[in-house]
């Protein structure tokens, strides 16, 4: 409607570097905006640049490099050498064990990680308090300039009767038309009083369709009372075995209350067949590479929420003023008021 809708500005909510130099030294961002310092998102409207892959990247071929080296892998000593005596460092190594360095760098990327989520957080937060102050304060002063503008379109339409300008008059007033119904907007999902029972039942993991009858089938009443005598969690020895029997005997509730045979056999078989054998506990090492890629996959979340928020409409208004932006909002109003007064003026004319 102005120039206060449509803004440019070249400096992006930045995306720092999660890898650090050096373990021992991490790279923190500061806490404020998300400061770009690994390269700006491409410009040809592509995504930002994952660095967080990157960083994984980086991390794995530089503990592949490593691992390469003789006796840098636990228990491995160089060919050729005496395997060290106690208290001395094998020859080769600078004195700690490949795991340590994992661990140096774990703890670096999660470091720079909860500085930049404390960036994007900050960053969020001003978004969204911008948008409700921009709503609460301009929302009344939009509104009345496209009121304004419907005003103007249907006198000019009086006046010439034009089918041109009753078209254009009919698109103005359509613009500030009230908003539909919550039922009509929600496409049937609810009402003014809340949820409809379907809906309800969706988001609840209930059936949808209501039973097909009061009680369940002989067979059905067979099959579960089967089950409940065989996976009451009264009979569990334990308590994580009782936390297994109360999810089991939550899904046969379920069923049952359908009157569902087919899965109430399903779940006869599960339980017959025993708990799923626990898997084999992943070494220290391993648990340290999986750390390390869920941080950069974290990190590839948080670039996207970052781009998204400084490409959105308010992200965008608020670069225009990073160090004050209330006075930001002042300044719109000041021009919306402006913009009333001329369209003001515009109807006296129009209508004279």
């Amino acid at each position: 409607m102005g120039p206060y809708r449509a803004v440019a500005y070249a400096g992006p909510v930045t995306t720092p570097e999660a890898e650090p130099t050096n373990p021992e030294t991490p790279a923190a961002p500061d806490g404020g905006r998300p400061e770009q310092d690994g390269g700006r998102p491409e410009q040809d409207g592509g995504r930002p640049e994952q660095d967080g892959g990157r960083l994984k990247e980086r991390l794995k071929e530089r503990l592949k490099r490593l691992e390469e080296q003789p006796g840098t892998r636990p228990g491995e000593q160089p060919a050729g050498e005496p395997e060290a005596r106690s208290g001395e460092q094998p020859a080769g190594q600078p004195g700690e064990r490949p795991e340590e360095r994992l661990e140096k760098a774990v703890r670096a990327a999660e470091q720079a990680l909860i500085e930049y989520e404390i960036a994007v957080e900050t960053f969020r937060v001003e978004v969204e308090n911008f948008s409700r102050l921009h709503h609460q304060k301009l929302g009344p002063m939009y509104a009345r300039l496209d009121e304004l503008d419907a005003l103007i379109a249907e006198a000019v339409a009086a006046r010439s009767g034009d089918p041109d300008d009753r078209r254009k008059a009919d698109e103005a007033r359509a613009r500030v038309l009230p908003m539909p119904g919550v039922e009509e907007l929600f496409h049937g999902w609810m009402d003014g009083e809340g949820l409809f029972p379907e809906a309800a039942a969706m988001l609840t993991d209930q059936s949808v369709r209501p039973p097909q009858r009061v009680r369940p089938s002989d067979e059905a009443r067979k099959l579960y009372r089967e089950l409940v005598r065989k996976a009451h969690p009264d009979l569990a020895q334990d308590e994580q075995e009782r936390e297994r029997r109360d999810e089991f005997i939550t899904r046969v509730n379920a069923a049952y209350g359908r009157g569902d045979e087919t899965l109430l056999r399903e779940l006869l078989g599960e339980w017959d067949a025993g708990p799923a054998p626990e898997e084999q506990q992943p070494t220290p090492a391993e648990e340290l590479y999986a750390r390390l890629e869920w941080l950069a996959r974290r990190k590839e979340l948080l670039a996207v929420v970052a781009h998204d928020l400084e490409e959105s409409a308010i992200g965008s208004m608020l670069k225009l003023a990073p160090d004050d932006p209330d006075r930001l909002l002042d300044e719109i109003a000041e021009q919306l008021l402006a913009q009333i007064a001329e369209r003001e003026a515009e109807l006296e004319r129009a209508g004279a």
